[in-house]
């Protein structure tokens, strides 16, 4: 064997274990999107919860994270095989697959981004309607806005006047406010999570600040995380198509004999 033989033979070897690495990157990347969408169906302790049981727009997207999840966990498996076995049919598809998925996050991105105060207004909507319909009874969202009021010490979206649109507030002949909105640092009655309180005191003893504000601060935190594991998925799927093109290239002929049978 030439020596020239001998260095292209070693950049094949060379070649095809980082893309079996890069893969398998792509493998745990994928798992880590697949689990950010079951997180956010199945979510019920955050602010998620409130959103994704009134908003079907969050519901879909749970579901496309799900589904570009599953399909990149597949197409890393099917990678790390073409790879380690040098077959140029799966790398001819991996590489396709890459392409596609690769087009449908930029397309989505760009979706986002122009579309970000539209999502914004309806988030808006769903908060207001739900202050509007409360009730105190034992819902999942309806909890799970009184843990984001309490440990965020905040009280309505806007400020404490979205719960004067409260049916409940609104009917009674009593003079109520959301039990979760309470001020700890006040006087007034018994503290409690949950449920409306009635206000004995001439000032309510509530958070002055709406919401809005560190919700959408979290929601932005999260997203930069988001982001950056979607970019990452990116960088590693450019990669791993250059490599998967160059190996492929390299293969003059498939060995069916090397891949395993069972």
């Amino acid at each position: 064997m030439s020596k020239s033989a001998a260095m292209g033979k070693g950049c094949i070897t060379v070649t095809k274990y980082f893309l079996f690495l890069f893969n398998l990157l792509f493998f745990v990347f994928g798992a880590l999107i697949m689990g950010f969408g079951l997180w956010v169906l199945f979510d019920n302790q955050s602010f998620i919860a409130v959103l994704q049981e009134s908003s079907d727009t969050l519901k879909v997207a749970a579901y496309i994270f799900i589904g570009v999840g599953s399909l990149s966990m597949a197409m890393g498996f099917f990678g790390c095989i073409g790879a380690i076995y040098e077959i140029r049919c799966l790398l001819g598809l991996y590489f396709t697959c890459l392409l596609l998925i690769l087009i449908a996050q930029v397309t989505a991105g760009v979706l986002i981004y122009f579309q970000r105060d539209r999502l914004k207004y309806e988030m808006s909507n769903i908060m207001k309607d739900m202050i509007i319909n409360y009730t105190g009874q034992n819902r999942t969202t309806e909890h799970t806005w009184d843990y984001i009021q309490k440990t965020m010490k905040c009280c309505g979206w806007t400020g404490p006047g979205n719960w004067s649109e409260n049916m409940l507030i609104r009917n009674s002949s009593q003079n109520l406010y959301s039990c979760s909105c309470r001020n700890e640092s006040l006087p007034g009655t018994d503290i409690r999570d949950v449920g409306l309180c009635e206000q004995l005191s001439a000032q309510a003893p509530i958070y002055e600040t709406g919401c809005a504000t560190s919700v959408e601060k979290w929601l932005l935190d999260n997203f930069g995380v988001i982001m950056g594991i979607c970019g990452s998925v990116a960088v590693i799927e450019l990669l791993g198509m250059i490599l998967s093109m160059c190996l492929c290239k390299s293969v003059v002929q498939e060995d069916y004999t090397k891949v395993p049978k069972y």
